[in-house]
């Protein structure tokens, strides 16, 4: 009677140690992200090291067990910035259970902003056009929207022209992302602020801008405020700089001096257009990697650790990466904190509860993350920054501004 006790012991506690190992609940969850994004074709400079940021932070997540037992698996796709690629991909995204996604162009988050709502889904859009909040309630920007950018940069540089009115060219992407900011920075000229936009081009694919910058010259324009990413900006550059007029100081009289938002400038626009860059004035809300500090030096830890070459590890565009999946990890953090289930809903709440004390500080922007149900701009702080000697360095303190 003992032995026959004695083997229905073993043979449970086998049984038990099979089903340990073998049960879902006990191995830890599995939960999807996806990302949709330029890896190839127009603006995939940006892309690029975009969605290297995202594999990179993903792989840190579950190696590092951010998550405890549970796991992160990051679904990556190219979409060569063509729309009906992202809606396939989305839809594919959403056959494999995401609960969390990650969108990249202004064309495609608009154009796919009821699928977001109708679907429940959280979305955090690398494009920065405030419409994307207009044509949808689960859509977010990582940071302040396009037209925060280009307002921020039209008073700064009203307040720092001297002589008469301003007269300021605007050079944008052929795109719903160029012209996000335009009509926005017309109406605060109709406002008030002291600046006229003489002209308004929507470059193309050209590797000469002389006649462009000629005819700006013969105009009186003084400034030029760039919506579009770093080649192009790249090449006007360097013809302003074979004809000479690219301002020594800032508001040279005779001469243009360059701004530009987000994925107009930083240390990748450096990289492309080397000493035509200098001088070029840049807003963003990312930290620089030229800076130091806790963030930069655990961003490159991060592209160390996985093999990315220098250029990767300091470009602003992956930071931008590393810290939209850093949002969409947190939310999940803070679910599993309150013994929530992993859902679209539960990670959508937690986006809306991210303010006031529930701030969260990424340490790769210059401020804070902050949601709300009335709010769904990121950090609502920029930084301006100038290339100094080929490095982009701050001008002043980073400030709050959040255009409504």
């Amino acid at each position: 009677m003992k032995n026959k006790k004695t083997m229905f012991i073993s043979i449970l506690l086998a049984f038990l140690l099979i089903l340990a190992f073998s049960s879902p609940s006990m191995a830890g969850e599995t939960y999807k992200i996806g990302f949709s994004g330029a890896i190839t074709g127009t603006t995939s400079d940006v892309g690029v090291p975009y969605s290297k940021a995202i594999e990179d932070y993903c792989r840190y997540v579950n190696d590092d067990k951010l998550l405890g037992d549970d796991k992160l698996e990051c679904l990556i796709r190219d979409d060569g910035y063509e729309t009906e690629k992202t809606k396939r991909n989305f839809e594919d995204f959403m056959d494999e259970g995401i609960v969390f996604y990650l969108n990249y162009s202004t064309g495609s988050s608009l154009a796919m902003g009821k699928d977001f709502d109708e679907e429940k889904i959280p979305t955090i859009t690398a494009s920065y056009h405030a419409g994307n909040l207009a044509v949808s309630n689960y859509a977010f920007l990582p940071i302040v929207s396009y037209t925060s950018q280009a307002i921020a940069l039209a008073e700064y540089l009203v307040a720092n022209h001297k002589g008469d009115t301003a007269q300021v060219a605007m050079f944008i992407h052929p795109s719903a992302f160029g012209r996000a900011p335009v009509e926005d920075l017309q109406k605060a000229i109709a406002g008030g602020l002291k600046m006229d936009i003489v002209e308004v081009v929507e470059h193309g694919k050209d590797l000469d801008n002389t006649a462009m910058l000629q005819r700006w010259m013969n105009k009186k324009v003084q400034y030029v405020i760039c919506q579009t990413v770093q080649p192009p900006v790249a090449t006007m550059l360097k013809s302003a700089q074979g004809l000479g007029v690219i301002a020594g100081t800032y508001g040279e009289a005779g001469k243009l001096t360059f701004l530009g938002l987000h994925y107009a400038g930083g240390p990748d626009l450096v990289a492309l257009a080397g000493s035509a860059a200098e001088g070029f004035f840049w807003t963003t809300s990312y930290k620089l990697m030229t800076e130091g500090g806790a963030g930069t030096d655990a961003q490159h830890a991060l592209a160390k650790r996985y093999g990315r070459d220098e250029a990767t590890a300091n470009s602003q565009n992956y930071t931008n990466g590393v810290q939209v999946i850093q949002i969409a990890v947190e939310t999940m953090i803070r679910a599993k904190a309150k013994g929530k289930k992993i859902t679209r809903q539960a990670l959508y709440e937690e986006m809306l509860a991210m303010n006031g004390y529930n701030a969260y500080y990424p340490l790769t922007t210059v401020g804070p993350v902050t949601y709300s149900k009335t709010d769904r701009q990121g950090v609502d702080m920029l930084q301006l920054y100038r290339c100094q000697n080929g490095v982009f360095r701050p001008v002043g303190l980073p400030f709050a501004f959040t255009a409504k």
